[in-house]
């Protein structure tokens, strides 16, 4: 009886001691959700900050306030990566915690470059293509980011509460590049142009004289296009646009943009590309790249498109139509 009453006291000690392991476990894995919910509540935010700033109107702020919210914002940044090393975790989110901070360095090194390229980008001088360039490139460290904390940390930290039989929590998402045309310099030429002063298309800072770029020709896969005749060209793997683009103003241009969309609607394929420079009364080729594939044996639409520039007043020749039937 004495051997028995004793198996039954060390059976309920087994089980209470494994009952406080199951319990101090569950709570670890909960604590570590709400500190993955708090780092990335602040990148968030962090990213609210940088492109309220990025696309903020009206030329109003000065340099030296700009740089500064830029340099408070890589600071926060840097803070943050070293609050995520030092966050405890359960050892079964070691994998999803390296790439938690991965996904906060990500993030910090993307503002950092952002904070230095910034007041090139929005400089009066023609250096400023660079800056642009500069910044784009940096925002694929953010899709990245983005990229790595949905598929390796959200989702780890989901499917490891879901073993561990664990319920009642919320893995937050993070988004932290708002739109994936920041990724081209075109665009992040026109966002940030009223930074620093340097206003709109019609904000009067044009140099003097008459500004504007029309369409002297394309061609498609090496065919000449026609406005109002369709031409057949055999279906490739990559499209290839070359579209000549004429300065027929009194001032040398740029960043010109030119746009081409092959095919209507939501099936409807698209691709730019930015000319960096074209003097006054220059011809220059500039090639898009179409990925995908469009219907072949029919008619399908080419439409080619120069974005304005500043102080261009005349645009209905920055736009061309084709036909183009696709053959296998």
């Amino acid at each position: 009886m004495a051997a028995g009453a004793a198996l039954v006291v060390l059976v309920l000690l087994v089980i209470g001691a494994r009952g406080c392991l199951d319990a101090r476990k569950e709570r670890a894995f909960k604590d570590y959700v709400r500190d993955v919910g708090a780092l990335a509540g602040e990148s968030d935010q962090e990213s609210d900050a940088l492109f309220t700033l990025l696309t903020r109107r009206g030329g109003n702020a000065e340099d030296a306030q700009i740089e500064n919210t830029l340099n408070d914002l890589r600071n926060q940044s840097a803070r943050l990566v070293d609050r995520a090393r030092s966050t405890d975790r359960p050892d079964e989110l070691a994998a999803a915690h390296r790439f938690l901070v991965l996904t906060l360095e990500l993030r910090r090194d993307g503002i950092a470059k952002i904070a230095e390229e910034l007041p090139t980008a929005i400089a009066d001088q023609g250096d400023r293509r660079q800056g642009t360039r500069e910044i784009a490139a940096s925002m694929k460290n953010l899709l990245a980011s983005d990229v790595i904390y949905e598929t390796r940390v959200a989702i780890s930290v989901r499917d490891s509460l879901r073993d561990e039989g664990i319920g009642g929590e919320t893995v937050p998402n993070s988004m932290f590049l708002p739109d994936v045309d920041w990724l081209q310099p075109s665009t992040v030429a026109d966002r940030v142009r009223s930074l620093g002063g340097s206003g709109g298309e019609d904000d009067g800072n044009a140099a003097p004289g008459l500004h504007g770029n029309g369409i002297g020709g394309s061609a498609l896969n090496g065919k000449a296009l026609t406005e109002g005749t369709s031409v057949n060209i055999p279906l490739a793997r990559e499209l290839k646009i070359v579209v000549q683009v004429a300065n027929q103003g009194e001032n040398t241009e740029t960043d010109v943009n030119v746009k081409a969309t092959i095919g209507r609607g939501g099936d409807a394929l698209s691709g730019d590309a930015t000319l960096d420079t074209i003097a006054a009364g220059e011809t220059k080729p500039v090639e898009i790249t179409v990925s995908g594939e469009p219907p072949t044996g029919q008619n399908v639409p080419v439409n080619i498109e120069i974005d304005p520039v500043p102080g261009e007043e005349k645009t209905d020749n920055n736009k061309a139509s084709y036909t183009v039937i696709f053959t296998r």
